[in-house]
């Protein structure tokens, strides 16, 4: 069961040692199914739109207290994309100033290897989401930071890929 409300308020919001606020964003990806049913090896990733705006990003938000960065990431895809899935390793941790607040940030951002998309979740009626290649997710979105991110994730899954071939190969 999943919650259909976002959290909201800074009461449990984590901030570093320089008073910069901590928040933690997710890469929700899949690879699209042949005719057959089987996943192929094109990958799409989930943007979705601002709040306030129509400008794309990947899903993000603060940083709770009583929550790991995963247990964070895993729980803004839910409440922003209305997606489910396996949080993979960290992508790293990007230092950024926020145009809207003029404040520093510091975000961290995981792949999230997406098993359900839901057809209620929280913010639904304030979000678009949208599957889109890669090269389509980077030309919309808003943050550098999150291009960042994406170019690690493709680079990692592209290397991982590598190796299982090595090992067919090797096996036969």
């Amino acid at each position: 069961m999943v919650c259909l409300v976002s959290r909201t308020g800074r009461l449990l919001q984590r901030y570093d040692s320089l008073g910069r606020r901590q928040v933690v964003g997710c890469i929700p990806y899949r690879y699209k199914s042949n005719g057959d049913g089987t996943p192929s090896n094109d990958l799409e990733v989930l943007v979705i739109s601002s709040q306030k705006c129509q400008k794309m990003m990947f899903p993000k938000g603060g940083w709770e207290l009583d929550e790991s960065r995963e247990e964070a990431a895993l729980r803004e895809s839910i409440e922003e994309a209305g997606v489910i899935g396996k949080v993979e390793c960290e992508l790293g941790k990007w230092d950024f100033l926020s145009k809207r607040h003029g404040t520093f940030y510091e975000g961290y951002m995981f792949p999230l290897l997406v098993k359900e998309e839901l057809a209620f979740w929280p913010e639904q009626n304030l979000r678009k989401r949208t599957w889109m290649n890669v090269k389509e997710a980077r030309d919309v979105c808003q943050h550098w930071w999150m291009k960042e991110a994406l170019d690690i994730l493709v680079e990692r899954l592209a290397s991982l890929q590598h190796h299982r071939e090595q090992e067919i190969t090797s096996c036969l």
